[in-house]
């Protein structure tokens, strides 16, 4: 303390100075209109440069970031091409409608996940051709299924959901099971009804199955965690889910434009049966 006050008695010429000196400068802007202008341009000129370098930082920081979700869609969008050429019987051309499947881009405007039976909302709704029954995702993987909408928005069941019970397989050796949640953990989905002779490896992907014509198979769903030998002699696999499903804020929905054809024979063939 002492040394503040001797600081101040060594300089007090000085500071008087300075504090005069303010003041008259104060006052000349104040009475003056050009030099108030002047001081104000010079203020802006001085905050706007710390902004735009501020800014300029910013961004130069946030490239990693921005080329890293750059690269994610590039590689859904190499992937999705390369689904539809595999699945595809004949030669796509420069049109979407020969193509079994297309995508369709949404934003998530509200979304549940800490309840047992979750949904999202989506900015797309009947006027947009979307329909119940559709297939949700995003660059990273499965999301859910389409069960209601207006004409602008639209809710999804959310995989987080108790009601959801989606085919899945193993990539690797496309053993079929049935993918449920357990309520307990947003970014862990189960596997259920896996057989034992599945060879399963801690850190293997799993995959959507294709057996319906809601996804189309080899959508991301997730790795391999855990799992457990039940009593009816099947695995339980824990999964990890490739999506944050707290985080979610863009989406694709898939129309599968063979469905229709698909059900309706299904049916038929039911009806026959019968």
């Amino acid at each position: 303390m002492q040394q503040i006050i001797f600081f101040f008695i060594r300089n007090k010429n000085f500071l008087l100075f300075f504090v005069l000196f303010l003041i008259a400068l104060s006052f000349t802007i104040q009475s003056n209109s050009y030099h108030a202008s002047s001081f104000v341009n010079s203020a802006n000129f001085m905050s706007g440069g710390a902004y735009s370098a501020r800014s300029s930082v910013s961004d130069y920081f946030g490239l990693d970031t921005q080329n890293q979700k750059l690269t994610e869609e590039n590689t859904y969008l190499r992937s999705q091409v390369t689904m539809l050429l595999n699945i595809s019987e004949t030669t796509l051309d420069t049109t979407i409608k020969d193509a079994p499947y297309f995508f369709m881009a949404a934003k998530v405007i509200n979304n549940n996940y800490g309840n047992t039976k979750n949904s999202i909302t989506i900015n797309k709704g009947a006027r947009d051709s979307v329909k119940v029954d559709q297939g949700v995702i995003t660059s990273q993987g499965l999301v859910g299924i389409v069960n209601n909408m207006s004409k602008g928005f639209a809710t999804v069941q959310s995989i987080l959901n108790t009601n959801s019970e989606i085919n899945a397989k193993l990539k690797k050796t496309n053993h079929f099971g049935t993918l449920a949640w357990n309520t307990k953990n947003p970014n862990v989905v189960q596997l259920k009804q896996i057989p034992r002779l599945a060879p399963l490896v801690l850190g293997d992907t799993i995959v959507t199955g294709g057996r319906s014509t809601i996804f189309p198979g080899g959508v991301l769903i997730g790795t391999i965690i855990d799992f457990e030998l039940t009593q009816d002699d099947s695995y339980i696999v824990d999964v990890q889910l490739f999506n944050d499903m707290t985080n979610l804020k863009q989406v694709y929905l898939i129309t599968n434009t063979q469905a229709r054809e698909i059900l309706q024979l299904e049916q038929a063939t039911q009806d026959a049966e019968q």
